[in-house]
């Protein structure tokens, strides 16, 4: 007979082999406030000596403790104080320069994504604020890995609709400067309600201030694993569902503590936190989508789904949480249409509309991710849906997000192949009355009364 321990080795394995259990991201945070100068130039060398210095051993510690434990770390990223806090010391008058250090030190130690090319904006905006705005658009189109994000709203503070307005037209600009490949420059691109700083994932990932100076946080991932665990109770009541969810939750979850804690070790570094939510890929077996259909809905996108999610990333987060020393990040499910092979399916066949991922995002953990929309769409419908988001993260005291991907050329319907974990996604349509004169107003959406707990 078997013993708990090597019964809990061979579970492991079926996880990682069968289950498609992986770690999605160990994301080292690097403070960049005291690379700041009045000398563009002597700021981006510091900017790329600090980096390439701390993450210098990134990937190679990663590879270790890949071999060591048998699980597969599929991303290795940085990330970095927003750009605009920094970059606003010097006299410059456009951030690309920033950008392509970014890009230049992230591959100088080789990893995946680089992210922080990003302001804060929910209150207000600064002068380094606009100039880094103006520059996402050339800064994703002439770099390769590094993401950008800009928080436009916060429950606190309200809706920056004259950031929302902004934001609507940078995504435009940042479709048709990468209109060869149907405005695939938007995919690094991420507009926040209620941004956290403690993010792993990318494309949203920026260091905050109040963040320690070099810190290893981990994105752990494992729809296959819920959805096996899911599989065993097929008919069983939603208390057995919520029940086998938590245990999936927390052996998953475990991993992300292990892995997260040997990398802070090795680096000598801080250990951040573990990042709880489900993140999928386009791969067959590691779908969120799939695992709300196993609940028991014929499509995701149908009645119900809200529900199934809420249950999902309810008993993820009570599962995880025992499991973890410190939890942060979005800790949720992501159900972004292009890296999910269910959420693609459903969308290519009309079954799941944007209505729905907005009724979606009163529970998951970002909104809409990685959706195509039709080349032509205006920059005020972009403005408007951000702002739809951001109302429902104000609101609701949780973080939203906006990915949109003009995918210029293309049309309703058409697929747009993205590559990678990015995967594709259908085109998908959009409401066709004008939202111009409400984006036209700018100014400020008042934050909720509920908003100021004190």
């Amino acid at each position: 007979m078997l013993t708990d321990s090597n019964a809990n080795i061979l579970e492991t394995i079926q996880m990682i082999e069968e289950d498609k259990l992986d770690i999605r991201t160990v994301t080292m945070g690097i403070s960049l406030l005291d690379c700041a100068d009045s000398d563009g130039e002597k700021a981006r060398q510091k900017i790329y000596d600090k980096i390439t210095s701390r993450a210098e051993k990134l990937v190679e510690v990663c590879a270790g403790i890949e071999a060591e434990l048998g699980i597969p770390i599929i991303n290795k990223r940085i990330s970095v104080t927003p750009i605009a806090l920094v970059a606003g010391a010097s006299s410059d008058t456009d951030y690309v320069e920033f950008a392509k250090t970014l890009d230049a030190a992230a591959k100088a130690v080789d990893v995946n994504f680089i992210g922080g090319f990003s302001a804060l904006v929910d209150k207000g905006v600064t002068p380094a604020d606009e100039i880094l705005m103006s520059s996402i658009p050339r800064a994703l189109c002439e770099t390769d890995v590094v993401c950008s994000s800009v928080n436009i709203g916060s429950s606190r503070a309200g809706i920056n609709m004259s950031a929302v307005k902004r934001m609507g037209e940078v995504i435009r600009e940042t479709a048709d400067l990468s209109a060869d490949q149907h405005g695939f420059g938007c995919s690094k691109l991420v507009v926040f309600a209620n941004a956290v700083s403690d993010n792993p994932f990318m494309a949203g990932a920026f260091h905050g201030v109040q963040e320690a100076d070099t810190v290893i946080s981990v994105g752990v991932s494992g729809p296959g694993v819920i959805k096996r665990a899911l599989e065993k109770v097929r008919g069983e009541s939603f208390d057995e569902c919520a029940e086998a969810i938590k245990k999936a939750a927390f052996k998953v979850t475990r991993m992300g503590q292990l892995v997260g804690t040997m990398a802070a070790k090795r680096l000598g570094v801080e250990f951040g936190i573990v990042d709880l939510s489900l993140a999928p890929t386009a791969e067959v077996g590691d779908s969120v989508a799939h695992v709300l259909e196993e609940m028991g809905l014929e499509t995701v996108g149908t009645h119900g789904t809200v529900a199934a999610l809420a249950l999902l990333n309810d008993a993820v987060k009570k599962g995880g949480l025992m499991a973890c020393s410190h939890v942060g990040g979005l800790s949720g499910s992501f159900i972004p249409i292009s890296e999910d092979i269910g959420m693609i399916a459903s969308a290519a066949a009309g079954k799941i509309s944007l209505d729905k991922l907005e009724a979606m995002t009163a529970i998951c953990s970002v909104g809409l991710d990685m959706v195509a929309i039709p080349g032509g769409t205006t920059a005020s419908t972009i403005s408007a849906m951000i702002a739809d988001e951001a109302a429902i993260g104000v609101m609701n005291h949780k973080t939203t997000a906006v990915r949109l991907i003009p995918a210029v050329g293309l049309e309703i319907g058409d697929m747009v192949e993205f590559g990678g974990l990015l995967g594709r996604a259908p085109v998908m349509p959009t409401h066709s009355p004008s939202a111009e004169a409400f984006i036209a107003r700018t100014g400020r959406i008042p934050s909720p009364v509920h908003g100021f707990r004190n």
